[in-house]
């Protein structure tokens, strides 16, 4: 399954209906979506769970090395978008990981050309996920590895698109 992703139209739900003692459960799996936060060195990732309420951090890759993670993954997961965090100065002029982030947008969808890849503001989302990690009282050591940082940044992208849906 080489270069395709596990995608599904996002109007499709699948859902198991069973009666069990006169109760009536429908459990509903949807498509998750996926955030990364891409950047030169190493990308964080996060992902919704099946009802695509919460947003959980999935992992942080080495950046030339997602490509390949992220074929895993689809083929293990069905996923409707992947967001990624787009860099931007605060005057919406292009910072200098934007080219970077470019790149990689133009290579995702030569591989995985039927997955929507969507960019998301990322400009705050670096700093929120430092105040977030100070906030669960980690040690010094743990609050300062940057693949925290990454992974962090990556549920906010996701998790601020989550509420926007409303």
């Amino acid at each position: 399954m080489t270069g395709q992703a596990n995608f599904v139209d996002p109007g499709l739900i699948m859902s198991q209906h069973r009666c069990h003692r006169s109760k009536f459960r429908i459990f509903v799996s949807m498509p998750r979506i996926l955030a990364l936060d891409y950047g030169k060195k190493r990308t964080g990732i996060a992902v919704t769970d099946p009802l695509q309420i919460i947003a959980t951090g999935l992992a942080t890759v080495e950046s030339n090395e997602l490509i390949g993670y992220l074929k895993k993954y689809f083929a293990q997961e069905t996923v409707e978008k992947v967001l990624v965090g787009y860099p931007l100065n605060f005057d919406d002029s292009p910072t200098d990981a934007t080219p970077l982030v470019e790149k990689f947008i133009g290579k995702f969808q030569n591989v995985f050309p039927s997955l929507p890849i969507e960019k998301r503001d990322e400009r705050m989302s670096s700093r929120m996920a430092s105040s977030a990690i100070s906030a669960m009282g980690l040690k010094k050591k743990d609050r300062e590895k940057k693949e925290l940082i990454d992974t962090v940044s990556a549920i906010i992208i996701l998790q601020e698109y989550l509420e926007s849906r409303g």
